[in-house]
Order: C-alpha cells, then sequence, then structure tokens
C-alpha cells in the first residue's frame, strides 16, 4: 500500500481548490455570455451560428474534465505547497484564454493562425496540470498515493503529442487540426479512474 502524505511538509489544499473552482465557473459563464444570438429568425441563421457553438461545446468539455480531474486530484492529496500554488496559477491562466480564442476562431472564420492559437491555448492548460500534478507529487512525496496513481501519465503525454501535431496542421487544414482536437477531448472523455480509485472513500 504507498505511503501516505509526508507531515509537517505544504500547506492546506482547500485555498487552491477554493480558487480554482471560482475560476473555472467564471471562465465558462464568460464563454456563454461571448456567444452571439443568431443574426435572423429562420434556420439559416441559427446553422451560421453552429461552427462556434460547437466549439463553445468543445471548450466546455474540455473544461470540465480539466476541473474533473482537478477535483479526483485534490482528493488524492492533503496539502500543497507554495510552487504547486505558482503551477496551478499557470495552469488557470491559459484555460482562462479559451472565451478569447473561441471569439477569435469564430470571427475570423475558424482559418489558420486562431484555429492552432486554440490548440496553443490547450497544450499550454495542459503542460499547466502536467506541472502541477508533478509539484503535488513532489510536496508529497514519490510514495504518495498520488504518485502511485499517476505512474507514467500515458495519457496525457500522448495527449500533449497530439496537439503539437494540431497547431502546425492548422496551417495546411485547419478542419483537420479540429478533428484532432475532437480526438484529444474524447481521449479524455471516458472517466479517468487512476485518482478515483484510490480516494477515500
Amino acid at each position: 500500500m504507498p505511503e501516505t502524505q509526508q507531515p509537517g511538509r505544504g500547506m492546506p489544499k482547500g485555498r487552491m481548490e477554493a480558487f480554482t473552482d471560482g475560476v473555472v465557473a467564471i471562465i465558462i459563464t464568460i464563454m456563454v455570455l461571448e456567444l452571439k444570438v443568431p443574426a435572423g429568425h429562420d434556420f439559416a441563421a441559427l446553422a451560421a451560428s453552429l461552427p462556434v457553438f460547437l466549439a463553445y461545446v468543445l471548450s466546455y468539455i474540455n473544461i470540465g474534465l480539466y476541473w474533473n480531474n482537478h477535483h479526483h486530484l485534490m482528493q488524492a492529496v492533503e496539502r500543497v505547497n507554495g510552487r504547486a500554488l505558482w503551477a496551478n496559477l499557470f495552469f488557470l491562466f491559459w484555460l482562462s484564454l479559451a472565451p478569447f480564442v473561441i471569439r477569435w476562431m469564430d470571427e475570423s472564420g475558424f482559418v489558420a493562425l486562431p484555429t492552432a492559437a486554440y490548440g496553443v491555448v490547450f497544450v499550454m492548460a495542459g503542460i499547466g496540470y502536467t506541472w502541477l500534478q508533478a509539484e503535488i507529487i513532489a510536496c508529497n512525496g514519490p510514495n504518495s498515493i498520488l504518485a502511485a496513481a499517476i505512474g507514467d501519465d500515458r495519457k496525457g503525454k500522448l495527449s500533449l503529442a497530439l496537439y503539437f501535431i494540431a497547431i502546425p496542421l492548422a496551417f495546411v487544414t485547419p478542419w483537420l487540426s479540429i478533428a484532432i482536437y475532437i480526438v484529444i477531448t474524447a481521449l479524455w472523455f471516458v472517466p479517468d479512474k487512476r485518482i478515483e480509485q484510490f480516494e477515500p472513500k
């Protein structure tokens, strides 16, 4: 059985959890407020708004997945430290740019640069989340519950690799990049049991 967290190191996790919950709620609120009302009153006008709505749905799912995994991450540990707080802020900074890139993609007609920027935002958020995991593991020890649950994080590495493929691909075929973004989301849509199984019952 993996050892639990080492006593006397770090600080309680509650403030970071509460702050993250608040920021994620604000991001989602801003995203939905950025959705424009269709220009007309028929199905053609509604269809014209479909691409940005689908981009919103994809981003909502991605942010929801990050929030869900962040929740499970926090349940597997008792404390964090200052480095983990900075990693969390870095992660949230990139996540907070989601409303901006969605609006840019919509207003530009889903052309190359905004589509690539969408990938940059989410790959940097993924890097931030990976950094956060590493700092929390360092704080709680290599034999902690979280370290055992994360393992070699193959799914996280695969996701980052796919983003690095999709970003330059946007300058060739933007819609193919978007298809890869959807595949990455689908990889995480199935609940990740690695951490959840170690949570206290």
